[in-house]
Parts: C-alpha cells; sequence; structure tokens
C-alpha cells in the first residue's frame, strides 16, 4: 500500500493571498523571515485578512534563512504561550519549514529535536492548530509538501524532517509574492525546483501519480526559468505554479542523493564564512548524481525520458542521458551558478578559487560522506551509493571531474 498526501486546499493565482479572510479561528501566529514581506507590503495583506476574518493575530518575526534548531524552539515556546488555532507561515522555504517544526513541539512540548528528525515518526498533529503556507519563492514548494529542513549549527549539519503529518492544510500560491525574488534567488530555487521534479521521477517511490506531475514540472521550469531570470514575469508566474507542481511529485515520490548532499555539504564549511545555498548545491550536484545512477538500467530509462520530454534528441539511452547532462549544466551557465565547489564563491557566484579550501574539504569528506549516506533523502535513490563512492561522487562535485564508477 503507498500513499499520496497534498494539502486539503491549494489557493493558487492572482489574488489567492485573499483566501485567508475566509479561515474560521480564533487565534493565529503568523512566522515570517527578514524584511522583504514587510517592506512589499504582504504581511500587512496578511495580518489585515485573518483580523478580517476574526482572529486575533501575533506576529514571529525574524526566522533567519537556513533556520536553526534554537529559533524552532523559541517559536515553539511563543506558540504555547500564545495559543493559537493558525499557524500561518509567509516567505521563503526558511520560515515555512522553521513553522512546521515549531508546530511540531508547540502541538508536543516534550519532543526532543532528534525525535522529530526520525523519518515518518511524528505522532498524529492537528490537535491544537491547522497549518497554512505563504510561499514567496519558486522552489523549495515546501508549501505542499512533508518537508521541513533545520540546521543544527554546533553540528554544522542541515537535517530534514520527513512525515506526512507536517504536509499544510492549506497552502496559498500567488504569483505577485514571487515578483519580489532578487535574480540570484530566482536561479537558485528554480534549479532546486528541477531538481525536486528529476529526482521525483528516478525515485523508487515514483508512482502513476507522481509521474505525471514531475514530468509537466520539468516541461514548465525548462520552458520559463531562464526567462523568469532574466526578468520575465509572465515567466516568473509560470515557475511559482511549476515548483509547486514539482513539489507535490516529490513530497509523494521523495527525493534522492543530490538532495542528501546538498544538505551535508550547505553548512559544512559555515566556519570559512559562508554556506553552500541549496538550490545552487542541488545545481552543481545533480548532472554528477545522473551520471552516477544511470550506471542502473531502469533509472537510465527514466532519465532518458526525461530527455524525451525536453525533446534534447539522441538515439540511444546513453546519448540521451548524456544530453540531459549538457542541458543542464548549460542552465547553470544561463544562471550564472558555478559547476563545483573548487570554484563556488562565498557570494554563490562562480570564482577561480571558491570559499572551500581543498585541504578542509578533504579532511572533511568522510564524515559529509556518512552523513549524506544516511540523509532521509538516501534511502529512495535509485542506486545506493558505498561510502567509498559517496566520498568519490562528492569529489567529482569539488572539482568537476568525470563520474565514471
Amino acid at each position: 500500500m503507498y500513499r499520496f498526501t497534498l494539502p486539503r486546499d491549494l489557493y493558487h493565482g492572482e489574488g489567492a493571498l485573499e483566501a485567508l479572510k475566509t479561515f474560521t479561528g480564533k487565534k493565529a501566529i503568523v512566522c515570517v523571515g527578514g524584511g522583504s514581506m514587510k517592506r512589499f507590503g504582504f504581511l500587512d495583506k496578511v495580518v489585515a485578512y485573518l483580523e478580517e476574518a476574526g482572529m486575533q493575530v501575533q506576529l514571529f518575526e525574524g526566522i533567519e534563512p537556513d533556520p536553526s534548531v534554537e529559533t524552532v524552539m523559541k517559536g515553539a515556546e511563543a506558540m504555547l504561550a500564545f495559543e493559537p488555532d493558525w499557524i500561518v507561515a509567509i516567505g521563503g522555504g526558511s520560515p515555512i519549514d522553521a513553522a512546521k517544526a515549531m508546530w511540531i513541539k508547540y502541538e508536543y512540548p516534550e519532543i526532543t529535536f532528534e525525535e522529530m528528525c526520525k523519518v515518518f515518526g511524528i505522532p498524529a498533529l492537528r490537535k491544537k492548530a491547522k497549518f497554512c503556507a505563504i510561499s514567496s519563492t519558486s522552489g523549495t514548494a515546501t508549501e505542499v509538501t512533508a518537508f521541513s529542513i533545520i540546521t543544527d549549527y554546533q553540528k554544522g549539519i542541515k537535517y530534514p524532517i520527513a512525515d506526512f503529518e507536517i504536509t499544510p492544510d492549506v497552502a496559498i500560491v500567488d504569483p505577485e509574492l514571487a515578483h519580489t525574488m532578487p535574480k540570484k534567488l530566482v536561479a537558485h530555487t528554480g534549479m532546486d525546483a528541477i531538481t525536486h521534479a528529476v529526482e521525483a521521477y528516478v525515485s523508487t517511490a515514483n508512482c502513476d501519480y507522481t509521474d505525471p506531475l514531475a514530468l509537466h514540472a520539468i516541461e514548465m521550469i525548462q520552458a520559463d526559468l531562464v526567462d523568469s531570470y532574466n526578468g520575465d514575469m509572465d515567466k516568473r508566474n509560470a515557475m511559482h505554479n511549476a515548483q509547486c507542481l514539482a513539489g507535490m511529485a516529490f513530497s509523494n515520490a521523495l527525493l534522492g542523493i543530490v538532495h542528501s548532499m546538498a544538505h551535508k555539504t550547505g553548512a559544512a564549511f559555515a566556519d570559512f564564512g559562508a554556506h553552500i545555498i541549496h538550490g545552487a548545491a542541488n545545481a552543481m550536484y545533480l548532472p554528477k548524481v545522473i551520471a552516477f545512477n544511470a550506471k542502473d538500467e531502469d533509472a537510465a530509462k527514466r532519465y532518458a525520458k526525461i530527455a524525451d520530454v525536453m525533446n534534447l534528441g539522441g538515439e540511444s539511452t546513453e546519448e540521451k542521458v548524456a544530453l540531459l547532462i549538457k542541458y543542464l549544466r548549460g542552465m547553470n551557465d544561463d544562471l550564472n551558478i558555478p559547476h563545483c565547489i573548487k570554484n563556488y564563491g562565498a557570494d554563490s557566484y562562480p570564482t577561480e578559487q571558491g570559499f572551500v579550501p581543498e585541504d578542509v574539504f578533504l579532511e572533511r569528506l568522510p564524515e559529509i560522506a556518512k552523513n549524506a549516506i544516511g540523509d532521509a533523502c538516501t534511502g529512495s535513490n535509485p542506486r545506493q551509493p558505498s561510502q567509498e563512492e559517496m566520498e568519490k561522487l562528492l569529489k567529482c562535485c569539488y572539482y568537476d571531474t568525470e563520474v565514471d564508477f
């Protein structure tokens, strides 16, 4: 038996934010990140709509990019004091992911962060509150997924929380919010989205319900991402839908080792002054992982199908896989994303010498590889890497060398 779970309601299109006026409840806490949602007036709209619905509203502001365990605990304390029956998270993946984890702690105050990270082990939620997610970026799709990514800065590791219980009750996908994204964020979130779709399609948990979502998302991203990056707002609107479709696919089909590696390298070098931004990490690692997974016959056929849907040409499966890899690398060039960690600058742009020193990378490699293998996303990857293979694959991602194993 398998399961396919999405939010009960998904409001989309221009003006979708007004759906908040229809909510019923007494109290709502609104979780938000930095200043962009306030600066562009969307936070005020959310509060006004909730108040129009008759609710008392409290804000929890300042959720950082790559939210920490400490932020989650502070937010849960605020919820326990306020006792909301609606949790509304607005912004990019970070505030929504943080709010999901806060929700768990609010409903179960005694639960530890380690217990939250037990894959599909969260007890039943919605005893205290329902959850609404409003996305402002076009990539993470956390507004429709059963996942949350929280960073333990003491360990330098990003941990995925995975359970259908944290799938939001309501998702609001209003393209007007995505118009606020800076150009670099369009690139990174867009490549995150195509990685979601590709990994979902080749995942060992793919099915007839997820495949059409993944393939259509890939078609849309191919058609819309680069133009969205270059300022076409109609394409930006389309990308907001495309990333959501990709999220619906991967939330149910799961992901693979591109995400495992991105989770475990993202904060691993924070002591050198920067993170490897999640979407950029996915963009760099995806071509390498395709080459690795394509050694599996079934996975290779699925990659070839993706190439066919994208009209990339090629006669044999091998040619089609190679053309898919070439196309994705070309997208990275179009979006000003480097091809490897060695050339990843602290500002995320390509540079001759990136911020991660070679000797530091090699010293930390065994532990990073071990953590990546243990990541929640590894189990559904079509080819299970050994410790040696994961270390070799990560080296290919550092040096941009060919995957021939």
